[in-house]
C-alpha cells in the first residue's frame, strides 16, 4: 500500500488533500455532518479537569426533575454575558424519578472552586454552582459525561454568569437585580410569546414571555427541568445553584445524551439554543475555560 501511494502525482495528492480538508472544515462549522472523533469538544477526553469533590460526607441528594424529549427553541445570538433565552416548549410536569432523590452526591471542595475560579474569572459562587451540577449529573446519569466548562460557557454567555446589565451575583447565588431577559415579542430574532400568568410572576410582563434567571429558563421549561440545587426547599431560576443543575438535567435529556461524542455534545448544546454560531461560541468559550484551568496544580 505505502509503494503505490508514493507513485501518485503529486498534484493529485494535493487535490485530495485539499479537497478533504475543506470537507472537513465545512462540516465543523457549519455543524451539520456527524463529528469525528477526533475533533475536540469540551467534554472529551482527560484533558477537562474534573471537579475535585469535598470531604466525604458532605454530599447531597441530587433532585430536580426527570423526562426526556427536550425541545430547544429558537433565540436570538447575542454576545457574551447577554440573555438569550434557552427555551423549549415543553409543558409535560414529571415528579422527581427515584433515581434523583436516592443519589447522594458530593459537593465541589472549595479550594478546588476557588483556584478555578481565579484562573477562569468565573465567579466563585458561579463556579461552586457549575461544579456540583456536574458531580450530580455525574451520579445520578454517569452516561452523561457533562463538563463543567460547558455549563460554564452557556451561563457566561447567557447572563455573564449573572452579571448581565449591571447585576451583581450575590453570595446565596441570586443575581441582584435579577436577569430577566428580553421579551419574546416577534422582533427579529425572537420568537412571538405571550406571557402566562407563571411567567409574568417571574419577570412582571404581563404580555410577553422572557427568559430569567443566570441560565435564562422560560416558565414552561423549568415546570420540566427545574431543581433544587442547593437543597433550600425551593426550585428557582434566579439561583445559580438550581439552575445550573437544571440546565445540565436538561443537557443530558433524562440519559438520553452523552456528551463525551462530538454528535451528542452539539446535540446537547444546541437544544439549548437552535443557532450553530451559538454552539460554536459556547465550544469556543468552554475550550478557554478549559485552557485555563489547566494551570490549576
Amino acid at each position: 500500500m505505502t509503494a503505490r501511494r508514493a507513485t501518485l502525482p503529486l498534484l493529485v495528492l494535493a487535490v485530495l488533500v485539499a479537497g478533504a480538508t475543506v470537507t472537513a472544515l465545512a462540516a465543523v462549522w457549519t455543524g451539520t455532518a456527524p463529528w469525528q472523533a477526533a475533533v475536540r469538544h469540551p467534554d472529551a477526553g482527560p484533558s477537562l479537569p474534573a471537579p475535585v469533590p469535598g470531604p466525604a460526607g458532605t454530599g447531597v441528594a441530587a433532585t430536580g426533575v426527570d423526562g426526556t424529549g427536550v425541545d430547544g427553541s429558537v433565540s436570538a445570538p447575542s454576545g457574551t454575558g447577554t440573555p438569550t433565552g434557552a427555551a423549549s416548549l415543553v409543558t409535560a410536569t414529571v415528579a422527581p424519578g427515584a433515581e434523583d432523590t436516592a443519589v447522594a452526591h458530593p459537593t465541589a471542595a472549595t479550594d478546588w472552586v476557588v483556584a478555578v475560579s481565579d484562573a477562569t474569572g468565573i465567579p466563585a459562587v458561579a463556579m461552586q454552582a457549575y461544579a456540583d451540577a456536574t458531580l450530580a449529573v455525574a451520579a445520578t446519569q454517569p452516561g452523561c459525561h457533562l463538563g463543567w466548562s460547558t455549563l460554564a460557557a452557556i451561563g457566561g454567555i447567557e447572563s455573564g454568569h449573572g452579571t448581565h446589565a449591571g447585576s451583581a451575583l450575590q453570595a446565596d447565588g441570586h443575581p441582584e437585580p435579577p436577569v430577566i431577559g428580553p421579551p419574546l415579542d416577534g422582533t427579529p430574532g425572537t420568537r412571538a410569546m405571550r406571557a402566562t400568568a407563571a411567567g409574568t410572576a417571574e419577570h412582571g410582563d404581563p404580555v410577553w414571555e422572557h427568559a430569567v434567571g443566570p441560565m435564562q429558563f422560560l416558565p414552561d421549561t423549568w415546570r420540566r427541568w427545574g431543581a433544587d440545587g442547593d437543597r433550600d426547599g425551593t426550585a428557582d431560576p434566579h439561583d445559580i445553584a438550581d439552575a445550573a443543575l437544571a440546565a445540565a438535567r436538561y443537557l443530558c435529556a433524562g440519559g438520553a445524551r452523552d456528551l463525551s461524542t462530538g454528535e451528542g455534545w452539539w446535540s446537547a448544546v444546541r437544544s439549548y439554543n437552535h443557532d450553530d454560531a451559538y454552539v460554536a461560541r459556547v465550544l469556543q468559550l468552554a475550550d478557554a475555560y478549559t485552557d485555563a484551568a489547566q494551570q490549576v496544580p
